[in-house]
Protein backbone atom coordinates (compact mmCIF):
# COMPACT_ATOMS: atom_id res chain seq x y z
CA UNK A 1 0.00 0.00 0.00
CA UNK A 2 0.92 3.43 -0.68
CA UNK A 3 0.51 7.31 -0.20
CA UNK A 4 1.51 10.27 -1.51
CA UNK A 5 2.32 13.72 -0.72
CA UNK A 6 3.61 16.34 -3.43
CA UNK A 7 5.39 19.80 -2.43
CA UNK A 8 6.46 21.84 -5.56
CA UNK A 9 8.67 19.28 -7.73
CA UNK A 10 8.81 16.66 -4.41
CA UNK A 11 6.97 13.60 -4.57
CA UNK A 12 6.87 12.30 -1.35
CA UNK A 13 5.81 8.76 -1.37
CA UNK A 14 4.87 6.21 1.89
CA UNK A 15 4.95 2.63 1.51
CA UNK A 16 3.48 0.34 3.83
CA UNK A 17 3.64 -3.34 4.36
CA UNK A 18 6.22 -5.88 2.52
CA UNK A 19 7.52 -4.53 -0.91
CA UNK A 20 8.22 -8.47 -2.23
CA UNK A 21 7.35 -10.01 -5.76
CA UNK A 22 3.54 -10.31 -4.87
CA UNK A 23 2.87 -6.57 -4.26
CA UNK A 24 6.07 -5.11 -6.45
CA UNK A 25 4.11 -4.82 -9.97
CA UNK A 26 0.84 -2.81 -8.08
CA UNK A 27 3.66 -0.51 -6.63
CA UNK A 28 5.19 -0.12 -9.63
CA UNK A 29 1.65 0.43 -11.58
CA UNK A 30 0.69 3.17 -8.90
CA UNK A 31 4.14 4.81 -8.96
CA UNK A 32 4.40 5.13 -12.74
CA UNK A 33 1.00 6.68 -12.80
CA UNK A 34 2.63 9.13 -10.24
CA UNK A 35 5.54 9.91 -12.21
CA UNK A 36 3.72 11.08 -14.98
CA UNK A 37 3.39 14.37 -14.09
CA UNK A 38 6.72 16.19 -15.46
CA UNK A 39 6.32 18.28 -12.71
CA UNK A 40 8.12 15.81 -10.37
CA UNK A 41 11.82 15.94 -10.35
CA UNK A 42 12.89 14.12 -6.80
CA UNK A 43 10.87 11.39 -5.54
CA UNK A 44 11.41 10.48 -1.80
CA UNK A 45 10.50 6.99 -0.61
CA UNK A 46 9.89 6.74 3.01
CA UNK A 47 10.01 2.69 4.02
CA UNK A 48 9.47 3.14 8.04
CA UNK A 49 6.51 0.96 8.01
CA UNK A 50 7.72 -1.38 5.55
CA UNK A 51 9.39 -4.05 7.27
CA UNK A 52 10.45 -6.51 4.43
CA UNK A 53 11.55 -5.65 0.89
CA UNK A 54 13.07 -9.05 -1.51
CA UNK A 55 14.72 -8.42 -4.92
CA UNK A 56 11.41 -7.11 -6.51
CA UNK A 57 11.14 -4.64 -4.43
CA UNK A 58 14.59 -3.61 -5.22
CA UNK A 59 13.72 -3.66 -8.95
CA UNK A 60 10.81 -1.01 -8.10
CA UNK A 61 12.75 0.98 -6.83
CA UNK A 62 15.97 0.93 -9.04
CA UNK A 63 13.54 1.34 -12.00
CA UNK A 64 12.23 4.31 -10.98
CA UNK A 65 15.44 5.46 -9.94
CA UNK A 66 16.21 5.36 -14.20
CA UNK A 67 13.16 7.27 -14.64
CA UNK A 68 14.02 10.16 -12.66
CA UNK A 69 17.33 10.43 -13.95
CA UNK A 70 16.22 9.80 -17.26
CA UNK A 71 14.52 13.70 -16.73
CA UNK A 72 17.13 14.87 -14.41
CA UNK A 73 15.48 14.29 -10.89
CA UNK A 74 16.75 12.31 -8.20
CA UNK A 75 15.25 9.63 -5.99
CA UNK A 76 16.54 9.09 -2.51
CA UNK A 77 15.05 6.61 0.59
CA UNK A 78 14.06 7.17 4.16
CA UNK A 79 13.43 5.27 7.41
CA UNK A 80 14.57 2.39 6.25
CA UNK A 81 14.04 -0.75 8.90
CA UNK A 82 17.39 -2.61 9.68
CA UNK A 83 16.18 -5.63 7.74
CA UNK A 84 15.75 -3.71 4.86
CA UNK A 85 18.87 -2.08 5.15
CA UNK A 86 20.43 -5.00 5.00
CA UNK A 87 19.22 -5.88 1.74
CA UNK A 88 19.28 -2.74 0.19
CA UNK A 89 23.43 -2.40 1.03
CA UNK A 90 23.74 -5.68 -0.29
CA UNK A 91 22.12 -5.79 -3.15
CA UNK A 92 24.81 -2.51 -4.32
CA UNK A 93 21.85 0.49 -4.47
CA UNK A 94 23.54 2.77 -1.90
CA UNK A 95 26.02 3.52 -4.01
CA UNK A 96 23.70 4.84 -6.48
CA UNK A 97 20.67 5.97 -4.51
CA UNK A 98 20.78 8.10 -1.34
CA UNK A 99 19.10 7.59 2.07
CA UNK A 100 18.47 10.63 3.52
CA UNK A 101 17.09 12.08 6.94
CA UNK A 102 13.36 13.69 7.03
CA UNK A 103 14.69 17.09 7.27
CA UNK A 104 16.90 16.49 3.77
CA UNK A 105 13.51 15.46 2.24
CA UNK A 106 11.66 18.36 2.51
CA UNK A 107 14.43 20.63 1.28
Amino acid sequence: MLSHVRKKDVLLVRLTGELDQCSASGIRRDLDQMLLDPRVRHLVIDLKDMPFMDSSGLGVILGRYRMMQERGGTVSLMHLSPQVKRVYDLSGMARIIPVVEEKEAAE
